[in-house]
């Protein structure tokens, strides 16, 4: 499958709305609850404003050079941007005022970066912290027993917010165990939002790509990111 056709892109938006608001509906849950996060990663600036006319809520960056090109070049078109990869400290003054929302922070040592340059710049940087639910060496994010001391540091820092949690659950052909994985993800947001913390609201869970959005979103999501069922398959040679 190639990287689709401004057409297809519209077609396969259009498609994807049906799915998570069916699937919203499913779960007893209102559709307009539930964000489309449109995964960008290795697109041009002129395909990523092509799609900003679909309906896109905010758009997805997981490399810090492309979210710059992207933001610098106008082509989310006014529509919000969040920063979804694995951010090093080094970058994270370009992030800042770029990204409204750091999805993936998921160590102390990240936590404590953010909040340096965010006092140095005299805002308050909203973050989701990354659970990494399947204990995968190969991905990024804390444990879920490793997330409440995370969440006490986090809820200690002036310049930064918690807005929810955010997590990839290991890839599954098993339905069942897929959603278990996502409704322990839901069971860890719940139990993080009742902690009271002045400076931590569990508004945003990010759980759900183009293979599992629909699970996710059945088992509580408010956002989805989707980049592949969106805009086909990437080329690794553009980047």
């Amino acid at each position: 499958m190639a990287e689709k056709t401004p057409e297809e892109m519209r077609e396969a938006v259009l498609a994807i709305r049906e799915k998570m608001a069916a699937a919203a509906r499913e779960a007893g849950r209102d559709p307009a609850e539930v964000q489309l996060c449109a995964a960008c990663k290795t697109r041009t600036a002129e395909t990523v404003a092509a799609s900003a006319a679909l309906p896109i809520d905010v758009f997805g960056e997981n490399h810090v050079q492309e979210l710059c090109a992207n933001f610098d070049a106008g082509a989310y078109c006014g529509k919000p941007s969040h920063f979804i990869g694995h951010l090093q400290t080094n970058k994270i003054k370009k992030v800042m005022g770029r990204a409204s929302l750091i999805q993936s922070v998921g160590s102390e040592h990240l936590l404590t970066a953010i909040e340096k340059e965010a006092a140095k710049a005299g805002i308050v940087q909203n973050v989701l912290l990354e659970v990494n639910i399947g204990g995968e060496e190969s991905k990024s994010g804390v444990s879920p027993e490793a997330l409440w001391p995370l969440l006490d540091a986090a809820a200690a820092q002036e310049h930064i917010r918690v807005k929810g949690l955010m997590a990839i659950p290991p890839v599954n052909d098993d339905d069942a165990q897929n959603r278990r994985y996502l409704a322990a993800v839901h069971d860890l947001f719940v139990k993080a939002g009742e902690r009271g913390y002045s400076n931590v609201e569990m508004q945003i869970l990010s759980m759900g790509m183009s293979g599992d959005y629909e699970n996710a979103i059945r088992e509580g999501a408010t956002l989805v990111r989707i980049g592949t069922a969106i805009y086909g398959e990437r080329d690794y040679r553009k980047r």
